[in-house]
């Protein structure tokens, strides 16, 4: 499935599937404990009460990771997926002017 997902891989660079158990930023850190590893995650939502309930994986990582660590953000596209997933859930109308560039 990995080969699928990253068929443009060059050559020489090693992909692996990896299950583990534990909180999220401890497993991933573990996981990775080569200098050679890259750890790639991504940002969540960090609205405050998020925050307040859950940690930052990513800085978690940031902080004590032995290779280097790839924040990537979520794009603009998804941010605004999860803005009309709202709009659904609580049932708010849409306002035609924010169709509108």
């Amino acid at each position: 499935m990995l080969d699928t997902a990253f068929r443009a891989a060059k050559p020489g660079v090693t992909l692996a599937g990896l299950a583990a158990r534990g909180t999220p930023g401890a497993a991933l850190v573990d996981s990775a404990r080569g200098v050679e590893d890259l750890l790639v995650v991504g940002t969540g939502s960090r609205a405050p009460l998020r925050r307040l309930l859950r940690p930052s994986v990513a800085r978690y990582c940031l902080a004590h990771a032995a290779c280097p660590v790839l924040v990537v953000r979520p794009s603009p596209l998804q941010i605004e997926l999860g803005a009309v997933h709202r709009r659904n859930f609580w049932r708010i109308p849409l306002d035609p002017r924010e169709l509108t560039p």
